[in-house]
């Protein structure tokens, strides 16, 4: 299958540029503020966000996941390794996970493929089987963060699994090729979280002559920093993995154009009168 093939590409790509302050870095505005260039979407925090997250991480932290000891287990396959949390994982059964693109239904394994270098989740009843890309990445750098999204994610209070569909724009069709499908992969699993973790989303549209077409949802509609966002961050990152990508153009519906054309009018109203 194509997407297996791009997507491992594009795996292989991230953990390359792992710390990278080349072509990968982008720079976001969000909340009408500049933040600090980032090596890549699923490791960007905003400075503001981040601090409230800690504080209250640090707090459940402190009740709740004190005596968490995560203990890891070697498997047959030298790219896997088991971590055993001590709590349990699953009531039943198990649930596989091969790839982002599947984790809809778990907040844990979304969180977890937003590590660099993990290619595939797996849950048992009492444990968490994580599969690096291959041998070019080492445990001993990708195990921090995975500890640390475990404990994170037991130390929230979310369920493991949830009823949550797959997000309809970005499902891969038959007639999409291997540029639409990094396309995709990349909005879903990389940019679509950040976006969605300051209050908006971000819909695709369609892909046309080199220019990716997208609609901004949420917090973002009417963000002045949205424009920047579009160019510095998910233009940067997806010219960065996919060549084939020319540029980004925000689309409106016809219902946001006339919001948006009586909202100047409004403006330039008040404008004159004042």
């Amino acid at each position: 299958m194509a997407t297996s093939r791009g997507y491992m590409h594009f795996l292989r790509k991230v953990s390359a540029a792992r710390g990278s302050k080349g072509p990968m870095a982008a720079q976001f505005m969000c909340r009408h503020r500049p933040v600090a260039h980032f090596s890549s979407l699923s490791n960007y925090q905003h400075p503001f966000t981040n601090n409230i997250r800690c504080l209250k991480s640090s707090t459940v932290f402190s009740q709740h996941v004190r005596n968490m000891f995560i203990q890891t287990q070697n498997t047959p396959n030298p790219n896997s390794l088991k971590f055993v949390p001590g709590v349990p994982v699953l009531e039943s059964g198990t649930m596989d996970f091969p790839s982002a693109r599947t984790a809809h239904g778990s907040p844990l394994a979304r969180q977890l493929f937003r590590v660099d270098g993990v290619k595939s989740v797996f849950f048992g009843k009492d444990f968490i089987t994580i599969t690096k890309i291959d041998d070019d990445v080492e445990w001993q750098v990708v195990k921090p963060d995975i500890f640390a999204a475990i404990m994170d994610f037991f130390a929230s209070g979310l369920p493991i699994l949830t009823d949550e569909q797959p997000p309809a724009d970005t499902e891969i069709h038959p007639d999409d090729d291997e540029t639409v499908m990094m396309i995709k992969e990349l909005l879903d699993t990389r940019i679509r979280p950040t976006v969605q973790e300051d209050g908006g989303d971000i819909i695709y549209v369609g892909f046309e002559d080199g220019i990716v077409k997208l609609k901004m949802q949420g917090s973002c509609v009417s963000c002045p920093s949205s424009v920047v966002t579009l160019k510095s961050g998910v233009q940067n990152m997806l010219q960065f993995y996919v060549p084939e990508v020319e540029g980004v153009e925000q689309v409106e519906d016809e219902v946001d154009e006339i919001s948006n054309d009586e909202f100047q009018k409004l403006e330039k109203k008040l404008g004159e009168e004042t």
